[in-house]
């Protein structure tokens, strides 16, 4: 017995050995010397966050990352994103060392990543170092006095968590800003940047590379001023700090029990998710706006932006633009200029704007103590101060803001915004400078009753005048409409006679014209063909669904012409024409690679997703095809045609019809056979326009000549056959980037799947585009009836008389 007690004394002691080994390394942290392999992991002591080994794409390239526990596709900070661990060779592992540096070592002892950032920081020293992940998600490296050493939100990949600082700290020199992942599959550095820019008073920007995309502006005490909500967000507190040591912008969670992210899509769409916790998912709660007003500068300098407006582009008072023939034809980036000098002898005064987004501020001074009195003063004593405001819109206001030069990037908002004074010359203050004064002239008096009879007597004639017009119109059986009306005889001059010089091209319903009106402004002109026994109410049908609605992807309706046997829709001209003309064309498809396919695909998704959801009424466009996408000068696309265009009500899901009309190749199976039609049969259309964008050739007429399929089971058989980019069409092989490729051609037989239910809905295909949406594998596609694959899920095969009889009527 006693030569067993030995024995056991050593058995205690290594017992309370590795008890001692397990106190140092806790669930949630690494102390000196340890680490962890690939598949282990550190979770935080709350059970949110977790830190280790992932794959977002190929399973063997693996990445050092942190996520949201709860939902693990939920990456939020990558170590090494940019190199990644193969793991063919083995596992990779985290560390950290007797400097308190964090070490990412491959299986051959190679480091990938480490935390020493002692070239941009002076270093703490690291006594006793542990790494920690804290309940914020926030990675931290401490020394035995628990001052952090190093941590991972000083170094934001592309999410914005609560807690972070985004902008510029002296101390460390470091700048923190958000950068996209390279697609959804790639987490290395990407195309987009948003950060604070330190040029004049802070603000927001987004850039692509060096050039600014979008700006949210300078911070006004509640938000940013190209934010136009200042209400208080329930779930998060901000703040943005100024100051010698910082500048930077910052959340904070109202309440321990929610999360919140801010990400950066690596299409460059911002979004912000917040996690539900009934249904244990994510919610879009915010998405950066895509109407051409956020588009930095989009109007040039001087000028207000207003997506509600027609043009949307106006110059400031006291301003001209500075090129009239581009700013008839729409193209504003060319801006405004003064028309009359200032007088910086103090003549001048301030038009006051309101509901504003505030210019951009990188030429500004700013003072954080003068009250709007002592601004304007000081804006009239400098003869650079082109407009002023306040710093703070809190309370009664505070602080002042001077802008030195132009004016940039301005926004109207319907509502919200900021006050803006803008500085005009005496002349342009005639019509309000009698404002507010006691006593006026006889000779003004008399002025004014004269004025005013004329005035009365015009405008009874012209009443009187409209009258009878509408009584003509209406006599002749024709609705009059809330648009612009021309006249013929305008159109007809701008067209000249309709001339075949000018004619753009043949639709459904008759030619469509180009038109120049005397001011330069061209325009395209839909002419109904008189032979047409249809028509009439298809066109009536567009002007009352398209009159009003306002998208950077919809072609804009400017107005109409309705005169005896004459009718004509008046649209916004289209210099590139259409998008058929482009990628079914030998040599024009080589014009358009694949970034601006990309972005074409993006613009018609977001155009959908408006009809079907955001506008006031849901409308089913019924006839989307290639040639019925236009592109203007700068290749945005937009939706024409809404001849065929329909409109549901928020609880209608479908519709029946006996008349099948539209475009063969673009119909879904469901259209055809039953005449039923819902917004799903967009969603199809959209996806053979997907599939013919990838493969540069038409749905109709082709064929596969191994199998004698069409280009949807072409593109079916392929996917399967795990050769999807053989799709491709070969003048995109140098441009494209193959991910995003391979992404368009799943999210496009997604869309064409053969049974309706199956298809997704267009808010689901752009989550889906930007990579924020997994993707399920597709299903036989519509119209496959090759002998094989999938057709036990078809229900029915379609025959080619059934085909053939229901598209008589097919345009």
């Amino acid at each position: 017995m006693n030569k067993m007690m030995p024995s056991f004394r050593v058995l205690y002691l290594y017992l309370l050995l590795l008890c001692f080994i397990e106190s140092l390394t806790s669930q949630d942290t690494i102390t000196q010397g340890n680490f962890i392999r690939d598949g282990e992991t550190l979770v935080s002591s709350n059970g949110f966050f977790e830190l280790g080994f992932f794959s977002p794409g190929s399973p063997t390239l693996r990445y050092l990352g942190i996520w949201y526990r709860k939902s693990p596709s939920t990456v939020f900070w990558v170590a090494n994103r940019n190199i990644s661990i193969n793991n063919d060779n083995g596992k990779g592992l985290l560390r950290l060392n007797d400097q308190g540096v964090l070490l990412l070592l491959d299986a051959k002892n190679n480091t990938m990543w480490s935390s020493d950032n002692s070239s941009t920081t002076t270093r703490i020293k690291a006594n006793n170092p542990f790494a920690q992940l804290l309940d914020t998600g926030n990675l931290v490296v401490k020394n035995d006095a628990l001052d952090p050493v190093w941590q991972s939100f000083d170094y934001p990949c592309d999410t914005l968590m609560p807690g972070m600082k985004l902008g510029w700290d002296q101390e460390t020199g470091l700048d923190k800003v958000l950068s996209s992942w390279k697609s959804s599959d790639d987490p290395s550095q990407g195309d987009y940047i948003n950060k604070i820019d330190r040029k004049g008073y802070p603000q927001y920007f987004q850039l692509r590379g060096s050039k600014v995309m979008y700006r949210a502006g300078s911070w006004n005490g509640k938000t940013f001023t190209g934010l136009p909500n200042p209400n208080p967000d329930p779930l998060v507190t901000s703040d943005f700090v100024v100051n010698e040591k910082e500048v930077y912008f910052t959340s904070e969670l109202r309440n321990n029990s929610i999360f919140s992210r801010f990400v950066l899509l690596s299409s460059g769409v911002a979004q912000r998710f917040d996690w539900v916790i009934q249904t244990s998912s994510w919610q879009v709660t915010s998405t950066a706006s895509l109407l051409q007003c956020e588009n930095y500068a989009f109007c040039g300098a001087n000028s207000i932006c207003n997506s509600s407006d027609n043009p949307v582009c106006k110059c400031l008072r006291g301003y001209e633009p500075k090129n009239f023939k581009e700013w008839n034809v729409s193209v504003w980036n060319s801006g405004c200029t003064r028309r009359v000098s200032l007088d910086c002898g103090g003549g001048d005064g301030f038009k006051l704007y309101t509901s504003i987004k505030l210019p951009d501020t990188s030429f500004s001074w700013y003072n954080t103590t003068m009250n709007l009195g002592e601004c304007k003063k000081t804006c009239l004593q400098n003869c650079s101060c082109a407009a002023y405001s306040n710093l703070d819109i809190r309370g009664q206001g505070s602080g002042c803001l001077l802008w030195l030069g132009q004016l940039l990037d301005m926004r109207q908002f319907p509502e919200g915004g900021q006050d803006l004074n803008v500085r005009v010359p005496a002349s342009e203050q005639d019509h309000f400078r009698n404002e507010g004064r006691g006593s006026i002239g006889k000779k003004t008096v008399a002025g004014i009753v004269v004025g005013c009879a004329i005035f009365v007597m015009s405008f009874m004639i012209l009443g009187l005048t409209l009258i009878a017009w509408k009584r003509k119109l209406r006599n002749s059986g024709k609705e009059v409409m809330d648009i612009p009306i021309f006249d013929l005889s305008i159109i007809t001059k701008a067209t000249d006679n309709f001339s075949t010089i000018n004619k753009l091209g043949e639709g459904g319903f008759g030619p469509v014209y180009k038109g120049t009106l005397e001011d330069g402004q061209e325009l395209a002109v839909k002419r109904l063909s008189a032979k047409s026994g249809q028509g009439i109410e298809e066109l009536k049908n567009e002007i009352v669904l398209i009159a009003k609605l306002q998208h950077r992807n919809l072609v804009k309706l400017l107005g109409c012409c309705i005169v005896e046997d004459e009718k004509l829709l008046i649209y916004e001209y289209m210099p590139n024409k259409s998008l058929d003309q482009f990628i079914f064309d030998v040599t024009r498809s080589n014009l358009l690679d694949w970034p601006n396919r990309w972005n074409i695909i993006h613009g018609i998704a977001r155009g959908l997703v408006y009809l079907h959801i955001d506008s006031r009424l849901r409308i089913i466009h019924r006839d989307l095809k290639t040639s019925n996408i236009l592109l203007d000068a700068y290749m945005n696309p937009k939706i024409s045609d809404f001849g065929l265009a329909r409109t549901f009500w928020d609880d209608q899901v479908d519709a029946n019809t006996d008349k099948i009309v539209g475009t063969h190749g673009y119909m879904p199976p469901e259209y055809i056979l039953h005449g039923r039609f819902s917004m799903k049969s967009d969603v199809f259309s959209f996806g053979v326009i997907v599939l013919e964008i990838v493969i540069g050739k038409k749905n109709r007429g082709f064929l596969d000549q191994e199998y004698g399929l069409n280009l949807l089971g072409h593109a079916w058989r392929l996917w399967i056959q795990g050769r999807p980019m053989e799709l491709l069409d070969e003048c995109l092989k140098e441009s494209c980037n193959e991910s995003e490729v391979i992404r368009c051609i799943h999210v496009g037989l997604l869309c064409v799947q053969q049974k309706v239910e199956d298809r997704p809905d267009m808010s689901t295909v752009v989550l889906m585009l930007n990579g924020e949406k997994l993707l399920p594998q597709p299903k036989v596609p519509g119209f496959y009836t090759a002998d094989g694959d999938g057709l036990a899920d078809s229900k029915h095969e379609i025959s080619q008389n059934e085909i053939s009889q229901t598209m008589l009527e097919g345009r």
